[in-house]
């Protein structure tokens, strides 16, 4: 098994397709058929069912996938280490981050990084805590970063900047001319929440539960897999959200969205790195400028209301 037949797998796996997958690495198609084949032939394993002119993923082959993945990162990691002694003039630096942070946050930072460092190729993929923090800890990407702690003993959380969640509702909530409410209040709205697993939604329900509301008695009318998605809902009157003051301002600004007096924690926007796999000189670069070592850590908008 070598490299490049891992690489037209994993190819050949993202795009189901044959031919895309060749065009993409330019690679003849029959060389892209041959990889596959041998890599199944070796292994008497099928990866891939033929269904017509198209293939699909077999489980066999999905879970060769997310194998596959893993490995071609971690060559990715050792050609950027040779390249990161030569003085970061080449080389890719893998990231993942939730999605607040993606969208809102980090993109800033990976400006100046481009600038600072034009030759390294950032690869930034983006998930929710859950999924960021279990990259991070299989060495899919050598760095992530997530809203909150993280229950992993075999990474390391630095905490990097500062986030205010808010409650929103649209104008026509009966919430969105209070000044305030109480916390027992909060379970007579629906909500419309991320999906558990969401950075954003864990910090939520361990503040309702600190204001003495179970987590379980909130009337959870939506869940859904964008903040995007959250607040269009919200705006179109379905319920009540929690959002960061980030995401929540341009709504606030535009009145489409009414903040409502419930005060909850700021949260740290940490980043996550392996415990026992060496931090990369481009990992550690981008954690410098970020402000890790003392610079600058500055959060997102943080709201108005406090």
């Amino acid at each position: 098994m070598t490299l490049e037949q891992l690489r037209i797998f994993v190819a050949v796996a993202e795009r189901q397709h044959v031919t895309r997958a060749a065009e993409t690495l330019n690679l003849a198609q029959s060389a892209a058929s041959a990889a596959v084949a041998a890599l199944e032939a070796r292994h008497g394993v099928r990866l891939f069912h033929r269904v017509g002119r198209g293939i699909q993923l077999t489980e066999a082959g999905a879970l060769f996938l997310h194998e596959a993945r893993a490995v071609l990162a971690r060559a990715a990691a050792a050609e950027a280490t040779l390249a990161e002694i030569a003085g970061l003039r080449r080389g890719a630096l893998t990231v993942q981050a939730s999605q607040t942070i993606a969208s809102y946050w980090l993109p800033r930072y990976l400006v100046r990084y481009h600038r600072a460092y034009p030759d390294i190729e950032i690869r930034l993929t983006v998930g929710n805590t859950q999924q960021v923090a279990a990259s991070v800890h299989e060495g899919v990407v050598e760095l992530g970063f997530v809203e909150g702690g993280v229950d992993d003993p075999l990474l390391v959380s630095t905490a990097i900047a500062r986030d205010q969640l808010v409650v929103v509702v649209g104008p026509e909530h009966p919430w969105s001319a209070r000044a305030a409410i109480a916390p027992a209040e909060l379970t007579a709205s629906e909500w419309v929440l991320r999906e558990p697993g969401s950075g954003t939604r864990s910090v939520f329900e361990a503040a309702v539960e600190r204001l003495g509301v179970a987590r379980a008695a909130l009337r959870v009318a939506l869940e859904l897999p964008s903040n995007e998605a959250v607040r269009a809902a919200v705006e179109a009157g379905m319920g009540a959200t929690a959002i960061s003051a980030s995401v929540a301002a341009p709504s606030l600004e535009a009145g489409l969205l009414r903040q409502v007096g419930v005060r909850l924690p700021e949260r740290d926007f940490v980043a996550l790195r392996h415990a026992e796999r060496p931090c990369s000189p481009a990992a550690a670069a981008l954690l410098t400028l970020i402000g890790t070592g003392g610079g600058d850590r500055g959060g997102l908008h943080q709201s108005p209301q406090k």
